[in-house]
């Protein structure tokens, strides 16, 4: 069992494949040139593998497979195949900008894919098209209808965006409800790497707009999911807000990630991690075990964000997966 200075289990593992991606999004990476990551750089499927069997059985039971965007990454059902045969009943998820998903959703579930996180900012072309720097509307769409036509279970990821999106927060709720797939709706992450002209709604901004067409009542957060959950009174429907300058997930937060490049880091809101590639590329699983180790006793208690000091983190979301 892993477990942090703070006595809390650590069982979810998320593992970026890829920093590249096929979008520019505002509020992400819209000015870094689109470029080729050298493959000596990043770790292989069969080094990733090498941890992920290791955190698995340290009693890692839920991974999630980000990037970048990790539909990029040629085969990677193949890696989703290792993944699911090394232990049947492991959860494995994904998330994805949505872009490649009709051709490839099938792939990733025959491979044993349980769950896929899919970004939809807009139901405007114009708008969507604004965001991501690419008309890509459309093939996200087309996506989703995909994912759920193979039978992968779905949630949609929302940045609510001041003067960008604001006024599509109902309709983007009611696409989901519609299609019985949950929405959570995220506040937009200060980071360096985002367009300067970026700001995001507050979560309440975000729950005012939806008061206007729905009553709603606050259901809690389920087990250390950063999402608060809310529900609307009329029909039941369920859907999250994700407020990252809050603490209050902090004191259950489980998960740890590992960089295509192998930096395995304590907390998404914390800029230092340390480096676990040599050790995977000299097959020293000793080694990873230690450092994997050092990494949990050097977690922090919290993230360094709130309302009140909302510092540029240098964290690369798109290295990192959000």
């Amino acid at each position: 069992m892993l477990i942090d200075n703070y006595g809390r289990i650590i069982n979810y593992l998320r593992v970026s494949v890829t920093s590249r991606c096929n979008f520019r999004c505002k509020y992400c990476m819209p000015d870094k040139p689109f470029s080729w990551t050298p493959i000596e750089n990043i770790l292989s499927f069969e080094e990733l593998f090498l941890f992920i069997k290791l955190a698995i059985d340290e009693g890692v039971t839920k991974i999630r497979i980000t990037g970048g965007e990790p539909l990029l990454r040629n085969d990677l059902d193949k890696f989703i195949y290792m993944i699911s045969s090394y232990k049947k009943d492991i959860d494995l998820s994904l998330t994805t900008n949505g872009y490649l998903l009709p051709h490839l959703a099938k792939d990733l579930k025959q491979a044993g894919l349980n769950r896929i996180n899919i970004s939809l900012d807009s139901l405007n072309p114009k708008t969507a098209q604004y965001i991501a720097n690419k008309d890509i509307l459309q093939n996200v769409l087309d996506g989703i209808e995909k994912a759920l036509s193979v039978g992968l279970k779905i949630k949609i990821n929302t940045v609510a965006l001041k003067g960008i999106n604001e006024h599509e927060m109902v309709d983007i709720l009611n696409y989901c409800k519609d299609r019985g797939i949950e929405i959570r709706f995220i506040e937009y992450m200060e980071n360096s790497f985002a367009h300067s002209e970026v700001k995001g709604l507050l979560g309440k901004e975000i729950l005012e707009l939806i008061k206007k067409e729905y009553s709603i009542k606050k259901v809690g957060r389920e087990g250390s999911s950063p999402a608060f959950k809310y529900e609307i009174e009329d029909d039941g429907y369920v859907f999250g807000l994700i407020d990252p300058h809050k603490h209050d997930f902090c004191e259950s937060c489980n998960r740890i990630r590992l960089s295509a490049e192998g930096h395995l880091i304590p907390c998404l809101y914390f800029d230092e991690a340390l480096n676990i590639k040599d050790a995977l590329k000299n097959r020293d699983i000793q080694r990873a075990l230690d450092i994997l180790k050092s990494v949990l006793n050097n977690r922090p208690k919290e993230n360094k964000w709130s309302h009140d000091n909302l510092d540029l983190s240098n964290r690369a979301f798109f290295e990192t997966g959000g």
